[in-house]
């Protein structure tokens, strides 16, 4: 008798462990499929950056500084893991060089450069999107790592907590405006 209550106990003990750890491969699954959906948006990203350098030097020759600079972009998103670090210094790229696009009236009014500029605009939004889901994704995983009973089972297997993403402080600061001139 006591030998069948402790096997039932076994055995109930057994099917709770896999069906947690069956969780966790399904949590950290999640987290791997929305990381990779950023990398594919970053990668439409990084595809487009040739069509605009080539946009760009139609109508700003003079502006090497900027051709250079898209073109450094692009080189280091080829040797990029995509990282966040890496991600900040890109878009601190594309925000230089979409205010030096501003100072050039023909080039904003170009069909061609519109149309990137859109493409890439509808990127950047599906990236936020894609982030938001990342975050989520994470946060239920981490919910998981850290409640009992699974915490239990997460330090068993050694399932650690992911890091969400994460702005740069710089970014989370209003904006100056200086319309005085």
């Amino acid at each position: 008798m006591v030998i069948n209550i402790c096997l039932v106990a076994l055995i109930i003990l057994i099917i709770i462990v896999l069906i947690t750890y069956n969780g966790f491969i399904r949590l950290n699954n999640k987290v791997k499929e929305s990381e990779s959906k950023i990398d594919i948006l970053l990668n439409q990203r990084f595809d487009l950056i040739p069509n605009l350098v080539e946009c760009v030097k139609g109508y700003s020759k003079h502006e090497s500084e900027t051709l250079e600079d898209l073109t450094s972009l692009r080189s280091s998103y080829k040797n990029s893991d995509f990282s966040v670090s890496e991600n900040e210094k890109i878009d601190k790229g594309f925000n230089k060089f979409f205010a030096i696009a501003e100072a050039y009236p023909d080039l904003k009014a170009n069909s061609q450069y519109i149309s990137l500029q859109n493409s890439l605009s509808e990127i950047e939004n599906k990236l936020i999107y894609a982030r938001i889901g990342y975050n989520d994704s994470v946060t239920k995983y981490n919910n998981h790592v850290e409640t009992i009973p699974s915490n239990i089972i997460a330090k068993i297997f050694a399932f650690e907590k992911k890091e969400l993403f994460k702005i740069e402080q710089e970014k989370k600061e209003n904006i100056k405006m200086d319309f005085s001139k």
